[in-house]
């Protein structure tokens, strides 16, 4: 019988110190010039960039896409390798990260669905079984800083997301350039490039809707070239001494129907679930984390990785610094799916159940492209 502890992988902590999503920012958009400023691992066309635009791809992992390179080939041909995303590897996150410079430790979103004034919050949509919170947690206060380092950078994405919650709370002080078709994603790129822009941030989440919906297969492949079509329009749309940069939230890994209903003997200890189905936070009744954690273990160990809000602090999974406040966020005992599983909880639903799915620390879910080209 083989030992699974000997064949478990280690968690990929994010490298926030490194190649990581939420450097980009401060390296394009802090003082002095972007060849003085830029890190050895940003793409080496950016070095010479007078314009540069970032497109986020929600949802492509770097294994992802090089698994179907040739379905990408404009994506294909650009400069660059793979970078980390951030913990949780999912979209409320990795935005949030990108989008201020900061890791999850600092601005504090930590997860899809988190817990905050005793009541668990989907960040995305910004509101509980009970309805709306925004009132009751102002975008602002939940995540404090503004985006960009505070510069007014034009952001073209979805106009119906323009007005969400969590557009305030991560997208704060930038200035929105709204597409209701993906055709003038280019078309605005463009127009903000010729303008002057000297930095320009556009986001595209069809890859990641069609992961989630339809799982890996002939859908997905559909849409990866379809993808790849817009990456090669807004190449055909930068001048001279523009530069485009792609990037992603997290990757993806395909689920379908293995999810892990927990085992009752352990619920009952459970007061409330966060997080997601592949990074599950258990909020323990009082006094009885310690057992929750060992019981967890022992069930569940060859699937997940089951770490406390401890562990988790010390080793620095969301960063080296995590104020208190910050850390009530967190749930007491995670289970982070190692294994292609989902953790169900009945207050974690949609329309649909998700196919493939993302949060973890899988190398599949947490290296993202960073690629540059230029026309």
């Amino acid at each position: 019988m083989v030992d699974s502890a000997a064949v478990t992988p280690s968690p990929m902590i994010p490298d926030y110190a490194g190649a990581n999503v939420r450097g980009i920012i401060p390296a394009l958009l802090g003082p002095g010039k972007w060849a003085d400023s830029l890190p050895s691992w940003f793409p080496e066309p950016v070095v010479r960039a007078e314009q540069v635009v970032l497109l986020i791809l929600d949802g492509l992992g770097w294994e992802q896409l090089q698994d179907r390179q040739v379905l990408m080939p404009a994506l294909g041909s650009m400069v660059g390798g793979p970078i980390t995303t951030v913990a949780p590897s999912t979209t409320a996150t990795a935005l949030s990260s990108i989008a201020t410079g900061l890791t999850p430790a600092e601005h504090g979103l930590l997860g899809y669905r988190m817990m905050m004034g005793g009541e668990v919050i989907n960040v995305l949509r910004w509101n509980t079984p009970s309805g709306d919170r925004r009132r009751a947690h102002p975008p602002r206060d939940v995540q404090p800083y503004a985006a960009f380092l505070g510069h007014e950078v034009p952001v073209v994405s979805p106009a119906d997301l323009h007005a969400t919650a969590f557009t305030e709370a991560h997208l704060r002080g930038s200035r929105p350039v709204g597409w209701r078709s993906v055709s003038a994603i280019a078309v605005e790129v463009r127009r903000e490039l010729q303008a002057g822009q000297r930095f320009v941030y556009a986001y595209y989440g069809g890859i990641d809707k069609t992961a989630h919906e339809r799982g890996f297969g002939e859908f997905y492949d559909a849409e990866l070239r379809f993808a790849d079509r817009l990456v090669a329009d807004l190449i055909d749309v930068l001048a001279p001494g523009a530069v485009l940069l792609v990037t992603a939230d997290h990757g993806q890994v395909h689920v379908g129907d293995r999810i892990i209903e927990p085992a009752p003997e352990l619920l009952s200890m459970v007061a409330a679930q966060s997080g997601e189905g592949r990074f599950r936070w258990w909020h323990a009744y009082r006094g009885a984390t310690n057992d929750l954690f060992d019981a967890t273990t022992e069930l569940y160990h060859d699937q997940a990785w089951v770490a406390t809000r401890q562990q988790m602090i010390d080793e620095e999974w969301f960063g080296p610094t995590l104020a208190p406040p910050f850390a009530a966020r967190l749930g007491d005992v995670a289970l982070v799916a190692h294994q292609p599983v989902s953790f169900y909880d009945p207050a974690d639903s949609g329309p649909f159940e998700l196919v493939c799915r993302h949060g973890s620390l899988t190398a599949a879910e947490v290296l993202v492209p960073f690629v540059a080209a230029e026309r």
